[in-house]
């Protein structure tokens, strides 16, 4: 029996989540849905199932957001929980990624918007005082970001590059050759991300689609070792990504009659 915490358990459940990723026939199948109800009722019937939980009538931007980065937040923590004790920091340091706008906006000094108010996840941090965030955010553990809250007018990359270094030092002390293996997602994702920014306007699905097969290709590299699990995520991340832009798209601009509520859906089987 395989020992859950163990590389050879999570190997297991990454392979398992990786097959049941949808194919680009699922993908097109739903560009074909012209209203929001019609996007769900087609999404409902596949793999993403679970990350509709949430999404019932046309609800705003905000409240898709809202139900994507709590998805997120469960992938990573599902993740987690397969992985070695070790490599538990580096890979919740993830969960944050989809917050670092919200947090440079409000390092800026700019106004909290409603709908941060009223987000369960960001509404005690929009009450204080702008000059009291810095501190509530080291107290609940992102020290490594409230050091450059004071920075002037932090950049977008600062922020990022802040993020990376935080995450470097939560990887495994010693780790040598299994954090070594991390350099090619390291490498794939700041290609995606200098190619994405040098993009002309417009669709970007070509892009999306070579880092996609550059992860896949990875993950098969990185069988047993722990670079999998974060590769994994970086798939993950990719298809939320493409599963919010269709459900955004339809909320703002063909939202159409309201689809039915759907049973809360447990978590995919292995």
């Amino acid at each position: 029996m395989i020992d859950c915490g163990s590389l050879d358990y999570a190997q297991a459940r990454l392979q398992a989540r990786h097959g049941q990723r949808e194919g680009e026939s699922t993908w097109q199948r739903l560009a074909t849905a012209r209203q929001f109800a019609a996007l769900v009722e087609i999404a409902r019937q596949t793999s993403l199932r679970p990350w509709l939980v949430g999404i019932t009538a046309p609800p705003s931007a905000h409240q898709i957001e809202a139900v994507m980065r709590g998805h997120w937040r469960r992938a990573v923590s599902e993740t987690v929980g397969w992985m070695p004790s070790d490599w538990h920091a580096a890979l919740a340091w993830c969960a944050l990624l989809p917050d670092l706008p919200l947090l440079q906006h409000l390092a800026r000094g700019a106004e909290a918007s409603p709908w941060m108010q009223d987000d369960p996840d960001y509404r005690r941090l929009c009450a204080l005082a702008p000059a009291e965030r810095s501190g509530a955010l080291a107290a609940a553990g992102l020290g490594d970001l409230a050091v450059i809250w004071g920075a002037p007018q932090p950049s977008g990359a600062l922020w990022r590059q802040a993020w990376h270094a935080a995450w470097q030092a939560r990887l495994p002390r010693g780790a040598g050759a299994a954090s070594d293996s991390l350099q090619p997602l390291v490498a794939a994702v700041r290609a995606h991300a200098a190619a994405f920014a040098a993009a002309p306007p417009g669709p970007d699905a070509g892009l999306r689609r070579s880092l996609q097969d550059r992860l896949s290709l990875l993950l098969r590299r990185a069988a047993l070792t722990p670079a999998a699990a974060f590769i994994h995520l970086a798939l993950a991340a990719l298809d939320l990504e493409r599963l919010r832009g269709e459900l955004l798209r339809r909320a703002l601009f063909n939202p159409g009659p309201t689809p039915r509520q759907a049973a809360p859906a447990g978590p995919r089987e292995s």
